[in-house]
């Protein structure tokens, strides 16, 4: 595929709405090596499911804007700063005086974690402090995981998303599970994905949503729901396919040293919608294959990584010398 180049145009091709969080992680290691220390070693990360697929397009090369909000402390000014630095459109962050949202991941491998989050900073957003014309311009918009089911960001991204539909703009949507969604999500779940011509979903999301199907069930179901979107189907490890209303294509995934899986999955879909945006002719097999290798290198970094378009052709060139 020919090198992304960013657009030139004053607003962003890829909104993506929803949260931007800090993750205090628990280095297990260390707290072993401590044995019988006062205290538990965190570190801080910033992160949150829908700002780092913003993220990640944004370095890939496609203009994008993070509609979402962020405390005025130091864990905002951080994703403030990673914001600049991965060339995010700042007209669509908004920074409030209210708390941070915090995930507490105490456990890595599986991930295990709660969330801190009353009254927050991202609860604040709003939508009628976007500038002018930003409706016209968006060629995607992207919307998941937790921000939908925190009232009332919730109720008002999902307005956003259906006037967005109604003016023809693409809706693209991972849920993204996490224990925030009760036993109430499978019925939100259906009534977003009716609005979705784009759907990244895992394999552990479907083991979520629907416990009691099978996942040949719970995909043949998903795919009735929408059937005129493209469905990418993550397997982790066992590579993803990609699923449209005439046929599947499947995509193994790149042999990489892996350092962790943080961000993988948010990786895939923006490294899909920024190939769909960058080269919209090329075939939907190309753009598989981009998703794949970006969420590949991603993996042989620690952290939510968000890696150049370089670093993703590299690895493409790579596999491809094999």
């Amino acid at each position: 595929m020919n090198a992304m180049t960013a657009v030139t145009s004053d607003l962003p091709r890829l909104l993506v709405f929803g949260e931007a969080l800090t993750d205090f992680v628990r280095d297990s290691a260390a707290t072993d090596a401590a044995d019988n220390a006062v205290g538990t070693p965190w570190r801080s990360v910033a992160g949150g499911a829908c700002w780092n697929v913003a993220r990640v397009a944004a370095t890939l090369g496609v203009p994008t804007g993070f509609g979402g909000s962020v405390s005025d402390d130091l864990f905002g000014q951080e994703i403030v700063a990673r914001s600049r630095t991965a060339n995010l459109d700042m007209r669509f962050l908004q920074v409030v005086s209210r708390p941070p949202l915090i995930a507490m991941v105490h456990q890595a491998h599986p991930p295990q974690y709660f969330f801190l989050g009353e009254g927050t900073a991202d609860l604040a957003f709003d939508s009628a402090q976007l500038p002018s014309g930003w409706q016209s311009a968006c060629e995607i918009a992207h919307f998941g995981c937790i921000s939908l089911v925190r009232q009332p960001l919730g109720e008002r991204l999902f307005a956003i998303a259906a006037q967005l539909k109604a003016q023809g703009t693409r809706i693209s949507y991972d849920p993204n599970y996490r224990n925030l969604m009760g036993p109430d999500y499978p019925r939100f779940f259906e009534k977003m994905m009716a609005l979705t011509d784009i759907v990244k979903i895992s394999d552990e999301d479907l083991l979520q949503i629907y416990p009691n199907r099978s996942a040949a069930e719970s995909l043949a179901f998903v795919r009735e729901l929408s059937p005129g979107a493209l469905i990418l189907y993550t397997q982790g490890a066992d590579g993803m396919t990609l699923y449209t209303a005439q046929e599947s294509l499947t995509q193994a995934s790149f042999k990489v040293a892996v350092a962790d899986t943080v961000g993988a999955g948010d990786s895939s879909i923006g490294g899909f919608i920024a190939s769909l945006l960058a080269a919209p002719d090329a075939p939907l097999q190309t753009h598989l294959r981009f998703a794949s290798a970006t969420a590949a290198v991603v993996c042989t970094r620690t952290g939510a990584h968000a890696p150049s378009h370089a670093e993703v052709e590299a690895l493409l060139a790579q596999a491809a010398n094999r």
